[in-house]
């Protein structure tokens, strides 16, 4: 079924339209990076692929049959990706030379963004307290700025260089910042509801 699903989207533009529409609410490149990380390791199947960007992914993101197979034809067609001959007759998929310094760059790329902050871009930062003073919000704004490069910054650093004793000691650094910002918002909620009750009584 998914061999001939990619055959389709080759042959039908509109379904090469709606796969584009669905996805839009993915980042840019975020499907292409995650598929050749996968090849990176070993070679794949389509369904072993989406399986394992799911896993990637910590299981918040697993992507459809729709967006994978016309993916994997289109980096065929650029040479970036070869199928395999199998005896079982699943096509199988691997990274050409092409494919691996283009998985190089791509890799790159990203964490160059997530140094700079790319991926935080406005509108969020934009739109974010917009009901308090300018000037304080933007030393907010670029405060929490720093907080999510910093967080990403981590995770990139985890993931090439993991060792428990790194992810337990992140682990408690994330779990006590967590802790604050929830006891600063049960802080603030508390006093807003203390005020509404001085001003009911009046």
């Amino acid at each position: 079924m998914f061999g001939d699903e990619r055959e389709h989207s080759r042959c039908h533009p509109m379904r090469n339209h709606n796969w584009m529409r669905r996805n839009a609410m993915v980042p840019k490149g975020f499907l292409r990076y995650h598929l050749l990380e996968a090849l990176s390791e070993k070679s794949m199947s389509g369904s072993e692929i989406i399986e394992q960007i799911e896993k990637h992914t910590g299981g918040f993101w697993k992507p459809s049959p729709g967006s994978i197979y016309p993916l994997l034809a289109w980096l065929q067609d650029n040479s970036y990706i070869k199928e395999l001959p199998t005896e079982s007759g699943l096509k199988r998929y691997e990274l050409t030379e092409n494919g691996k310094t283009l998985f190089q760059e791509q890799k790159k790329m990203r964490q160059k963004i997530r140094e700079e902050g790319g991926f935080m871009n406005a509108p969020f930062f934009e739109n974010f307290l917009t009901k308090i003073d300018p000037e304080r919000n933007v030393d907010f704004r670029n405060s929490m700025k720093r907080l999510a490069i910093s967080f990403f910054r981590l995770g990139s650093s985890l993931q090439e260089n993991y060792s428990e004793e790194a992810m337990q000691e992140a682990l408690k650094v994330v779990n006590e910042t967590t802790e604050k910002f929830d006891q600063l918002d049960k802080k603030m909620k508390e006093s807003k509801g203390e005020k509404n009750e001085s001003n009911q009584s009046k």
